[in-house]
This record gives C-alpha cells, structure tokens and sequence, in this order.
C-alpha cells in the first residue's frame, strides 16, 4: 500500500489499547500486510476517489489484526468514520491496535488478554458512537443491539457476518422474526469460506498449535472434531505434517467425504482413547465434554479454532481436574484421574491468541467482500434478513484475486455459452 494513503493524526481519538508506543511497530507490519492484499489495495484505491462511505458510521467488531487495520483504513479512506473493537479477547495484535489510533485517527478499544467484562465494555463502546453499519465477526454487536440497546436499532442501515458462528445465530434470529435490520453473511461467499476457513485457518490453526507446544505433528494421532471448511484444511495439514488423521461428525455426507479423503472417521468417545492432539471445528457446544476427558491418553493436547470457546467444555474440565497450572504460555495442564491434558488458549481461537491468525493473502479476500458488501447494503432497499454476498460480487473477488497473482483463466465462446444455456443439444 502506497504510503500516501496513511495520514498521520496529532491528538488521538477516543481508545482503549494497551500502548500506544508500539505504534511504530504496528504500522510496519499494517504495510507488510498490505502487500499481501492487492484485492482490498485495489477496492481502496477506488473507494478513496469515490468516498461512497462519506458520513457514514461504521462499528466493527473483528478480530483486531494487521490484516483487519487494513481494512479499517480502506473504510477510512472511502469517508466513513469507523470504530473498531475485537470480537475475541485474545485476537488482538496490540501493536496493530496502537498504529491505527495513533497514526491513523481511528478509534480502537481492544487489548490482548482483556477479561469478559472489558470485552463487554469495548462492544459498549463502538455501540456509543451510534453505527449506521454494524460488521460482526461472531454476532455479539447484533445480539446487543437487539437486547440492551433497541432503541438504536432505527438509526442501523445494514451490516455484515464475517464467520460461520455469527451467520448460525443471525439465521436463527431471522427465522424468529426478530432481527431488525439486512446483514450481508460474508462468511457465505465462495472467496471468503473456500479460502480463508479452509486455507487460512488451516494453515494458521497448525501455526498455532505449534508455537504454544513446539511438538512434532510427524507419527502423532490427530482428531479433528467437524468437517467442514475449516475442518478439512486443519485435517488435511495435519495429515501433510505426518499425523494419523481421525475426523469426527455429526452429518453422515461429511463423514463419508472424510473417508473418501482417506481419513479415518469415529465418534469423538472413540477418538478421545486415541488421540494425541484435538482440535474443535464446529461451531457448536461441549463437542469435547466430561465424558471425554477422563477416557484421554496422558499428555492428550486440546485445541479450538471454532469461534467461541464453548466446543471444549472447560467448566467440566475445571471441575474434574484435581490440579491446575500454566506449564508455558497459552499452554495450561489439567490433572485428570491420574493423567495430564492440555489445553490450549484457554479454549479460544488457537490460530488468534497464540498465532498471528489467517495469512493476509486469504483475509484479502474476506475483507474485499467486507466492502462490496457495505456498498451494495447502502444502494439497495434491503428487509431485515440475512443476505449472500452478490454472485458478480464474489466472482469479482475472484478475478482480481488471480490477476494480482499473475493468472489467467479462460472465457467461453459464444457457442459454448448457448451450448451451455440450451437444452437441445443431443447424444
């Protein structure tokens, strides 16, 4: 990203970060993270010229990253006045969070490490600046919208879902009739769950585990609990790595892909007497619980890259523990029946708190639909429901995406397109 596009500011706007100091640092990773996104470079580039956000408030609640600075500048740059806070108390890159208050004048409120009643507190505050545009990653700006503060809900144009937990929960709001106001489910698009659940997380999942244990994934049992995007590019690294693969689920197509990908497939009871290494990929409740952990192999390492740290049922897991303590960072040790079980980041997304999350190359993509979607909320007329990201808009995505890596595709003839188009044609 040219520099020119990063203003500096003299005084501050309202925060809450843990040092402004390290603002120097952040803002040489924001650019190094910038030249891995020219999708998002691109869109920015326009949107400055064509200000389509101009006026317009914008709260987000993200993860706080390099990658999502550049996207609160892009934001920025497009006119719209934005507030950031993080949407998982470990997420947040504290050096990403002071360049953008310092350096860039945006109001961030979000400190690595913060307890549940800050992270509240920070949510709070973004709802303060009164967002015409909400994005979400994960559904908790909506659901306090919705529940403790109504009364704004007429001043919210739109907003957009970034994950697959967020979209669960905003579809069950629509279904009952309650959700106030369109929201775009990013996480839906085919150039953000194809690549960023199943590339990103699996790469950054793996990059996780092994800077909190620095074990050898090579000849372990590894069991990966769901199947779906993020899933099977956990699973699929691992087997890369030398693990022994078992996958866990409920839905009995994915569990049969799983096999066909030459994986094997159990219930997570059986799996538990197995494995050496978990990971929870569901989006869903106590995947790991108390029937499990008592039947886990000594040394038995438990990690989350699901939204929210319910998959792995930790209130069990404290109750049965006769022993506790930090053996090193974002590693805690369980004494149970005898045995030791770790468990990594405190339950929390593992490839966030103890990694650098996605690469920026997949998160380029995410976040370009971030924009389109914003735009396309603001010239349409939209009733309260949850909304795919536009099949021109994805397909966009997609095309600068192979540009910017120097790749071409081809188009199909006019013949082909009616071929294609007509019902005609015989044997």
């Amino acid at each position: 990203m040219e520099k020119e596009l990063t203003t500096l500011t003299a005084k501050p706007p309202a925060h809450d970060v843990t040092d402004l100091g390290l603002a120097e640092l952040g803002a040489g990773r924001i650019e190094w993270a910038a030249r891995e996104m020219p999708v998002l470079s691109q869109i920015r580039r326009r949107i400055a010229k064509e200000k389509p956000f101009a006026g317009l408030r914008i709260g987000a609640c993200l993860h706080v990253t390099t990658e999502t600075a550049n996207l609160a500048l892009a934001l920025r740059d497009g006119g719209a006045s934005v507030a950031l806070c993080a949407s998982n108390p470990l997420s947040t890159q504290d050096d990403a969070a002071a360049a953008i208050v310092a350096r860039d004048g945006i109001s961030v409120f979000a400190r690595k490490g913060e307890d549940r009643d800050t992270y509240y507190k920070h949510i709070q505050a973004v709802l303060d600046t009164h967002p015409q545009i909400t994005m979400d990653d994960g559904a908790d700006v909506v659901t306090l919208l919705h529940t403790e503060r109504r009364a704004q809900l007429p001043e919210v144009k739109g907003g957009t879902e970034e994950t697959t937990t967020g979209v669960i929960r905003l579809r069950a709001m629509a279904a009952e009739g309650v959700l106030a106001y369109p929201i775009v489910a990013v996480n839906e698009a085919r150039t953000k769950h194809m690549f960023d659940n199943q590339y990103g997380t699996g790469q950054s999942g793996i990059d996780g585990l092994l800077r909190a244990t620095n074990i050898l994934i090579a000849g372990k049992t590894a069991v990966v609990c769901g199947y779906g995007w993020v899933g099977r590019g956990v699973a699929v690294r691992l087997k890369g790595m030398g693990a022994i693969v078992i996958v866990c689920e409920v839905d009995p197509l994915r569990g049969l892909e799983a096999a066909c990908d030459g994986y094997q497939v159990a219930t997570v009871a059986e799996a538990a007497k197995r494995g050496d290494i978990f990971f929870t990929a569901t989006g869903n409740l106590n995947v790991l619980g108390k029937d499990h952990f008592p039947l886990m192999k000594d040394g038995a390492i438990l990690g989350n890259v699901g939204h929210f740290n319910d998959e792995i049922e930790i209130p069990a897991l404290e109750k049965l523990a006769s022993s506790k303590r930090t053996i090193r960072p974002f590693v805690e040790e369980y004494g149970v029946g005898g045995k030791s079980v770790f468990l990594l980041a405190e339950g929390r997304l593992l490839n966030h708190a103890a990694a650098e999350a996605n690469p920026a190359a997949v998160m380029d993509m995410s976040f370009s639909n971030q924009v389109l979607a914003i735009e396309h909320i603001l010239r349409s007329t939209l009733r309260p429901d949850v909304y795919s990201v536009r099949p021109e808009d994805d397909a966009l995505v997609a095309r600068l995406k192979l540009a910017a890596m120097g790749m071409k595709i081809d188009q199909m003839t006019e013949a082909q397109a009616q071929y294609a188009r007509s019902w005609k044609a015989g044997t």
